[in-house]
């Protein structure tokens, strides 16, 4: 009776892990294979390979020439019409007189809910960064500000659904380990 192996043969691989070793590539230097390049042996064991350019010269090639390409303008100098602007050019808006800036910073100091910056850029004609800037609000009425715009936010959230408010919470523990 014939021993019965464990696995069939047709399991076996039949084929190798890996790919045979390649030999080295052995590039050839250009310089010293060059058939049109010729070959000074100078003092010190210094050599020099002088190879022609490829192709002759051309009149046009010389950057000194003033007819080169190379020194041409890159657009034809003439009337013809230029495209339009892409978005509108705004008008520049004129200077703001110190006085202007003294009754901008009075009024926002005196009610900053009712003379926003907005209203203010609209009133003194220029913009809103700029009334930002001239006439900042105090610490104190920007933390005023950011504790009501953040109980109007939590007055938003209450209203959200359980998915949304269970999905809130793991974004809030994940931030906390970061």
């Amino acid at each position: 009776m014939r021993a019965r192996l464990p696995f069939s043969i047709s399991s076996c691989r039949s084929y190798s892990t890996r790919l045979p070793q390649k030999p080295r590539m052995r590039i050839k230097d250009p310089l010293a294979n060059a058939p049109s390049a010729t070959v000074t042996a100078l003092p010190e064991d210094l050599t020099f390979i002088h190879r022609p350019p490829p192709s002759l010269e051309s009149p046009v090639s010389y950057t000194t020439n003033p007819t080169s390409p190379l020194l041409r303008k890159a657009h034809p100098s003439g009337d013809a019409p230029l495209p339009p602007h892409l978005h509108k050019v705004a008008p520049k808006k004129p200077s703001i007189s110190e006085e202007a800036l003294a009754e901008m910073r009075r009024l926002r100091a005196s009610d900053p809910t009712a003379y926003t910056r907005k209203r203010l850029a609209e009133q003194f004609d220029c913009t809103v960064a700029f009334v930002g800037r001239m006439a900042p609000l105090s610490k104190q009425a920007k933390r005023d500000a950011l504790e009501r715009r953040e109980v109007e936010h939590e007055d938003a959230r209450s209203r959200w659904g359980e998915k949304k408010a269970i999905v809130r919470e793991i974004r809030k523990k994940r931030r906390e380990f970061w």
